[in-house]
């Protein structure tokens, strides 16, 4: 892997411009422009995958970033444990293959899966909805790339805490812990045998997505809001931020255990 470093915004843009990366990673706070600039300035040019690093404070400002075309942000505090794995995250779902446009006569699609508790199966899933919604023309290639941020977090939680019911306030001491427990949980009753149902309809209009698990649930009316100021910089926040910025609804049933998300075109 070869590492191309500016010293600010400007210059970051000239280095895109003399060979584009896979991935942009950009601090918030920079002299002539900021990472919030540089964001929208890449969106405009490209659709290279950008993640900013936030410090506390900023981490508002992080939200913003995502609605203007980020994939997704890590805090400083974080940066140790979670940067890689986010990088390599934002790749492996920009990697997801799309295929070819459909013949322009085709209206609307339904696809239907069911996942093991194994992450390697998001991958392939992802890829097909995002195919399914590139025929459909429902977003640009910026609006794809967070598209399938938002499934890749929405089925991971189905999995992780729904089906295996880790908790992620693990996740706050240090990710080793929680992906111990994840591991141990793969393989033992009864959260072994649950599986994740996704079924998703796409049309001209919009695409819904609907994943539920076969886990206990838990009380949506509890979930903690993504976009207080004082949840933006946890770890185990970030995953709903960037479905609730990237999704144009996002709803739970009475249960818990099943996630509707709707897309609309060009919303």
């Amino acid at each position: 892997m070869t590492v191309v470093y500016a010293n600010d915004g400007r210059q970051a843009l000239a280095a895109i411009e003399r060979a584009t990366p896979d991935i942009v990673v950009t601090d918030l706070r920079m002299p002539d422009m900021d990472g919030l600039e540089l964001v929208e300035s890449i969106r405009e040019r490209t659709s290279i995958p950008v993640i900013l690093m936030t410090a506390h404070g900023s981490e508002e400002i992080a939200a913003e970033a995502l609605r203007r075309g980020a994939a997704s942000y890590v805090p400083k505090a974080y940066l140790s444990t979670d940067l890689a794995r986010t990088v390599a995250k934002v790749l492996r779902v920009a990697g997801a293959l799309v295929g070819e446009a459909a013949f322009t006569g085709l209206t609307e699609t339904e696809v239907r899966f069911v996942l093991e508790n194994d992450i390697s199966q998001i991958q392939p899933v992802i890829g097909h909805l995002k195919q399914e919604f590139s025929r459909m023309e429902i977003c640009d290639a910026v609006g794809l790339l967070q598209l399938g941020m938002a499934f890749d977090e929405a089925l991971s939680n189905a999995i992780h805490h729904g089906n295996l019911e880790v908790s992620s306030e693990l996740r706050e001491g240090g990710m080793e812990a929680y992906l111990r427990e994840i591991e141990r949980r793969r393989v033992t009753p009864p959260y072994a045998g649950r599986r994740v149902h996704v079924t998703a309809r796409v049309s001209r209009t919009e695409g819904i997505c609907v994943i539920r698990d076969e886990g206990k649930g838990f009380d949506p009316s509890k979930l903690p809001d993504p976009t207080d100021p004082s949840n933006l910089g946890k770890a185990s926040g970030r995953g709903m931020l960037l479905i609730r910025t990237f999704m144009d609804e996002v709803r739970y049933n009475d249960t818990g255990n099943e996630l509707t998300l709707v897309k609309r075109r060009f919303a």
